[in-house]
Parts: structure tokens; sequence; C-alpha cells
């Protein structure tokens, strides 16, 4: 069951100040790496960008959050950082190899931009209790994902209390819109060692992605939320409490843009893939757009008939 959003979320974000810290897992506050890089420190109050390494954000000692690694650069960064333990929460499979290449271990727990359920919270942070640390843990663009699993990681592992950890997430730049990412941290509390015990440790290098069918029914889901969020005049529908416009848009953007971990989508030939393209591209503005303070319906409703026809040539092409 996903958490709720409770009320005052907004207000321990932008209000609270940072709690004392548990005793360091790996590398200390602000511990040079290597002659010329060194990792944020935890009184950072902005974030850092490395090479091809963006949005990073020291959570705890020895637990940062940052942005998906930019080819060979961004994982030779995390090498020259001291970082040993890579954890993806983005939907896409991680380059696993790369990793390997510069001694990284890679563990990938995939959550939504809805938040993650206890069970995650609980998988998440024992990886991060149990494998070598300093551990980094990234999303897409290191702003939204990472920093609720790394939140909601400190918090559970006594390292942060709760207004602490969200505002960490201010700091990453987590958008207030995404309210459930923001309420997994709100929810989190300290585990107790037979709960974190009781958490897996088969910690994947990459996680199972399920079937073609299954994707085209969430993308379809997701689809379908989005038009009764566009009937609301944009807004989360009154009947549907847990429908958050931002974040049905930026989960239909990450249901394209891992597209080619599926074998059944990776084979189709290359005109489908320009169809998936700018669908991914159009959820990613309609995404953007909707993160906006001024968002024009004119505009979000465009990109809606931009990708409904595009699906709907695309069916007529590859599926009717």
């Amino acid at each position: 069951m996903r958490t709720v959003c409770a009320t005052g979320v907004l207000a321990l974000l932008f209000g609270a100040g940072c709690a004392d810290s548990a005793p360091a897992r790996g590398a200390s506050d602000g511990v040079a790496a290597s002659a010329t890089l060194s990792l944020p420190a935890l009184s950072d109050t902005r974030v850092t960008n490395y090479p091809g390494l963006p949005n990073v954000v020291a959570y705890a000692p020895g637990l940062y959050s940052g942005g998906l690694p930019e080819g060979d650069t961004g994982f030779q960064t995390l090498e020259r950082l001291g970082i040993r333990t890579v954890i993806s929460v983005d939907g896409m499979l991680p380059d696993v190899e790369a990793a390997q290449r510069h001694g990284l271990r890679y563990v990938h727990l995939p959550i939504g931009y809805d938040g993650m359920d206890e069970k995650r919270t609980l998988e998440i942070a024992r990886a991060v209790r149990d494998l070598p640390g300093p551990i980094y843990i990234h999303c897409h663009h290191g702003k939204h994902r990472s920093a609720a699993a790394a939140g909601a990681t400190a918090v559970t592992l006594g390292d942060l209390s709760p207004q602490a950890a969200l505002a960490k997430m201010h700091i990453s730049g987590t958008a207030p819109a995404y309210t459930g990412l923001f309420a997994c941290v709100q929810v989190a509390k300290a585990a107790s060692k037979a709960e974190l015990d009781g958490a897996s440790n088969e910690f994947p290098s990459r996680w199972h992605t399920g079937s073609a069918v299954q994707r085209m029914v969430q993308v379809d889901q997701t689809f379908d939320h989005l038009k009764e969020i566009q009937k609301a005049g944009w807004k989360t529908p009154a009947g549907h409490p847990d429908l958050v416009p931002v974040s049905e848009a930026a989960q239909l953007a990450d249901h394209f843009r891992t597209l080619h971990d599926i074998p059944f989508f990776a084979a189709k030939p290359s005109g489908f893939w320009q169809h998936a393209e700018l669908a991914a591209r159009e959820s990613q503005a309609l995404e953007d757009d909707l993160n906006l303070p001024d968002a024009n319906a004119g505009v979000l409703d465009a990109r809606m008939t931009s990708l409904s026809a595009n699906c709907v040539a695309c069916h007529h092409e590859y599926r009717d």
C-alpha cells in the first residue's frame, strides 16, 4: 500500500533544519577521495555538480544522492570520489558493466514518482546498511526520486529526522508537486535491527522490468489518469485525490523512456522507435510544463493531443 501525503509536508520541507547524524558509514563528511575531487559536505546548502554527475547532495555520512552517471565520465567521477556502491532507483536498467570497470557495485531498486512502500524503503535501507560505502543513490535527474529514497533511508537508519530529510530534499531540488515522494519521507521512522534484517538482501544489479503486455497496461492506465486530470482543469480530480498531475506525467515519461529494457520492444524497427521517442519527449515536456507555477492549460491540452495522435499512429502501424 502506498503512503498517503500527510498535512504539513511542505511546511516541514521549507522550515526544517538538519538533525544530528548517526556514526558514519564509509567516508566522513567532506573527506577527499582523490587529489582533485572531494565528496560534498553534510553542511552544504547547494547541490554539487561533478563531471558527468549532476545534483549531488550529502544526506548522511557515507550516503549521497544525485543524478544518473553520464557515460564513462560519470562512473570515473564516482570512482575518484571513492564511492563503492551505487543504488539506482530509476526505472531504466543500469549500466552494470560500466560500473564494474570502475570497481563499483550496482544495485537496482526502482521506485515510482508516487513514492515507495515500507517494503521498498526497508530494502534500500538494508542495502545502505550492509553494502560497502560510501553509497551513491541516483534516479534520472537526481532531484526527485533519489532524494526521496536517500531521505527515507537516512530516517530509517536513524541518521536524520523526517524534518531534516525533507530539508535535504529541498536542497536537491525536489519539486513540491511530487507529494508522494515527500510523504514517504515524512512517514518514515527509524527501523529496528529486526525490521532491517527482515528486508530482502538480494540486492539485484538489474530489477526485472516486466513484460511488454504489463508495460502497455501501465501506459494505458497512466494515460487514462492524465485524461481525468485534464477534465479537472489540470488539477487533482475531486474524486481521485491520489492522482497528482505532475507525478502521472513523470510516470508516463518513465514508461516510454525505459521501453528499450524490454526485449519485445528492443527488437522493434526504427519506425516504432520514432514514435516511442516522440512519446517520451512529449511526456517529459508535459511533466516540465506541469511543474511551472503558471502552467498554461492550452499548452497542456496541446501536449495531450499530440501524445494521443502519436499513440494512435503507432498502434495503427505496429499493433492493429
